[in-house]
């Protein structure tokens, strides 16, 4: 699996991040499928302001409901190519690595809810006020976590005509 992430998205994630100083932040991963070999681009990210403290997150499903229902209204509910790829939070005073608690969640999405085979964990920092460190992991039903390659906006393959 590949997971390219824009440098719009990425700005809203460090802004959140400036705006939510050592309180953890996060929300919704929401992408569209580039092709069959596991390849996505996250399309945009979903906020919750007031869901973390220093050392904890909890997303509140209420506060994403909307704008989920919106990316699929946009995108045509082509759920095929666009939909929900996991989520994202913060570790502002902790490595980009899931704790125990995230592990437990992720693991217990993807084995106890029927109709989600997969979801990925993105944790991000800020260090020095403006490097994005992120860490992206793949939960799937049955397998233990594993990493994933997050990469930066892939180029257009489209072809360029000169007049």
């Amino acid at each position: 699996m590949q997971i390219a992430l824009p440098s719009s998205v990425r700005k809203k994630i460090c802004r959140q991040l400036s705006i939510s100083g050592r309180r953890e932040t996060g929300g919704l991963l929401l992408a569209e499928q580039l092709d069959d070999e596991g390849r996505f681009r996250v399309v945009d990210v979903t906020v919750d302001p007031m869901g973390g403290e220093r050392a904890y997150f909890e997303r509140r499903p209420e506060l994403h409901a909307q704008a989920l229902e919106a990316f699929f209204e946009k995108n045509g509910n082509d759920f095929g190519r666009f939909n929900y790829l996991g989520e994202w939070h913060s570790h502002p005073s902790f490595p980009v690595s899931p704790s125990t608690t995230d592990i437990r969640t992720m693991q217990a999405m993807v084995e106890d809810v029927g109709n989600i085979d997969f979801s990925v964990l993105m944790i991000v920092r800020l260090r020095m006020f403006v490097m994005l460190q992120v860490g992206t992991y793949l939960f799937m039903r049955g397998q233990p976590p594993q990493r994933v390659e997050m990469v930066d906006e892939p180029v257009s393959r489209s072809k360029r005509t000169f007049i």
